[in-house]
């Protein structure tokens, strides 16, 4: 049987750990959480629990999730997000492939809760994220924001049945500051890239990405909250595009 190293990194959340590590309790071999100084319970509830709890200053997504890939003890690691949980059917899933022995990378289907709704549309669903693979052969990549595995040799990852569950915002200004923290990261990677925008980018894009999220990709089936996050999503591309514009300007400033 093939022996998994559960990795998580943290800041402050008191409110999701104890439900993501009581979930990994029967499918982890050991559980390693890289917490970046939090000031809330987070590591007294970590310790409470038996996990092995390391602390480190933040740099970034990738950086702290490749670090903390040197601190396991086995093979296989099963990257998971302190907000997450596994349901009961992907925690079978887990245990009989590693009954049959790990080979190659493993995918899940994440499924969203949305202030207390499952969303299943809006683009949302399903959400494929591959988040079991080897140690040995595999580095995160990508700076700003958004980060990506890399396996050597781009294996096509097995998809497990049963949903990791996301239990993502739990108030619309949440979802807002967090997308808008993305959508800034998403600018300055953009400007670095040497992107421009246009005046009217910013409205053509939320347009698009209303109607996309809305209609095309069925988010009306989600109800209220199908609407919400299309229309909170569609600000954030104008707060996205409007940063974008005045790092643009910005930098052609400095150059004259």
């Amino acid at each position: 049987m093939t022996k998994i190293s559960a990795t998580i990194i943290t800041l402050n959340e008191e409110r999701n750990i104890e439900r993501c590590i009581l979930s990994l309790k029967d499918v982890a071999d050991e559980i390693i959480v890289l917490d970046s100084f939090s000031t809330d319970k987070t590591e007294e509830i970590c310790r409470g629990l038996g996990v092995r709890f390391e602390k480190r200053a933040w740099e970034g997504y990738s950086q702290s999730k490749n670090y903390l890939n040197t601190l396991a003890t086995y093979d296989y690691i099963f990257s998971i997000d302190a907000d997450e949980a596994l349901s009961a059917e992907l925690k079978s899933s887990i245990l009989a492939e590693k009954k049959k022995g790990l080979s190659g990378v493993y995918a899940v289907n994440r499924m969203t809760n949305y202030l207390g709704t499952w969303i299943k549309h809006s683009g949302w669903y399903p959400d494929v994220k591959t988040r079991i693979f080897p140690k040995a052969t595999s580095k995160w990549v990508g700076a700003y924001v958004h980060e990506e595995l890399e396996v050597e040799g781009n294996p096509s990852p097995t998809l497990l049945s049963g949903d990791l569950h996301h239990y993502s915002y739990y108030s619309f200004e949440d979802h807002r500051n967090r997308a808008d923290k993305y959508s800034r990261l998403t600018a300055q990677k953009m400007n670095v890239k040497g992107k421009r925008a246009s005046i009217l980018k910013p409205y053509l894009s939320a347009l698009v990405r209303f109607v996309g999220m809305y209609f095309i990709k069925l988010g009306f089936l989600d109800g209220k909250m199908g609407f919400k996050i299309a229309q909170i999503s569609a600000l954030s591309n104008i707060y996205k595009y409007k940063e974008l514009r005045r790092l643009n300007r910005e930098q052609n400033n400095k150059s004259k």
